[in-house]
């Protein structure tokens, strides 16, 4: 009989940033990409710390939890459980890149082919997702459209899959799945709709974003999508999981290296929460 596998658990000491959630603690958790083991280790370990929380407490998915792992379907079927199941009051799920990359393409319409070929190359990692889903269903053949998703995955995931956010503001702090464009008005920037593929930039961008040390007009920014070899060679910062230049990123770089990262965040301070163990060999990033 096969022993469950205990995955480790990390919680980060309390550091000190300017975070004001109106009272709120928030637990955010960055790119999962299919590590179903891993996301399922983080939650647990959120449930606990929620419970010794008062005050209201809010999940945050900061998108990408799809592709290139070795079980999508779990991590979507976890990802669209209830508040209530994973014992805080509110959950919001945003849009990463990745998951834009799927709709477009099962959905149709103008970007439908490019958004399937790239989501289907080995460095998207989509092609896995898709042979995961059929073989869910018994079906090899099966295209990639929504037919498949609803029949692999169920009505609730696809349900909450178009209930997908591009980003949600609490007090001083904005959660998005890329960032921000400094030189965009920040309202049009983050209500372009996914449908514009890769013009929706707030799911895409990290050039441009991590290597600006403006800050964002009194906003902090917590965001996932770029890999920690990534962001250190964009932005310069030794670890890419503290808070600095008003950003903290929370994409641990999981399925390339073992680790699914998130944070909890109050007013005046936050933690990093790490699931997994570490590649001995890291896969090197070549795309988000």
């Amino acid at each position: 009989m096969d022993m469950p596998v205990t995955v480790p658990v990390e919680i980060a000491d309390w550091k000190p940033a300017p975070f004001d959630l109106k009272g709120e603690t928030v637990f955010a958790i960055g790119d999962v990409h299919g590590c179903a083991t891993e996301l399922g280790a983080l939650l647990d370990g959120i449930a606990r710390l929620a419970g010794e929380t008062a005050g209201k407490r809010r999940l945050i998915y900061l998108g990408d939890m799809i592709n290139r792992g070795p079980d999508g379907i779990g991590v979507l079927e976890q990802w669209a459980e209830s508040a209530e199941t994973r014992g805080v009051d509110h959950i919001d799920r945003l849009m990463g890149n990745h998951e834009i990359m799927m709709m477009l393409a099962v959905i149709g319409g103008p970007h439908a082919d490019k958004a399937e070929t790239m989501w289907l190359t080995k460095r998207m990692g989509g092609h896995i997702l898709l042979d995961q889903m059929r073989a869910r269903i018994g079906k090899p053949k099966a295209p990639a459209n929504l037919a498949l998703l609803s029949e692999a995955l169920g009505d609730t995931v696809v349900h909450r899959l178009y209930g997908m956010r591009s980003h949600v503001r609490l007090g001083n702090t904005l959660f998005v799945h890329g960032g921000l464009d400094p030189h965009a008005d920040p309202d049009e920037f983050l209500t372009r709709p996914w449908t514009i593929f890769t013009e929706a930039r707030w799911a895409w961008i990290n050039h441009g974003f991590l290597d600006w040390k403006g800050g964002f007009g009194g906003t902090l920014v917590v965001h996932g999508h770029t890999p920690p070899d990534k962001h250190r060679a964009i932005s310069g910062m030794t670890d890419p999981h503290q808070f600095e230049g008003d950003r903290l990123g929370l994409d641990g770089g999981s399925a390339r290296t073992g680790i699914v990262t998130g944070a909890e965040i109050r007013d005046g301070r936050y933690r990093i929460l790490k699931a997994g163990t570490p590649f001995a060999t890291p896969i090197s990033s070549e795309g988000e």
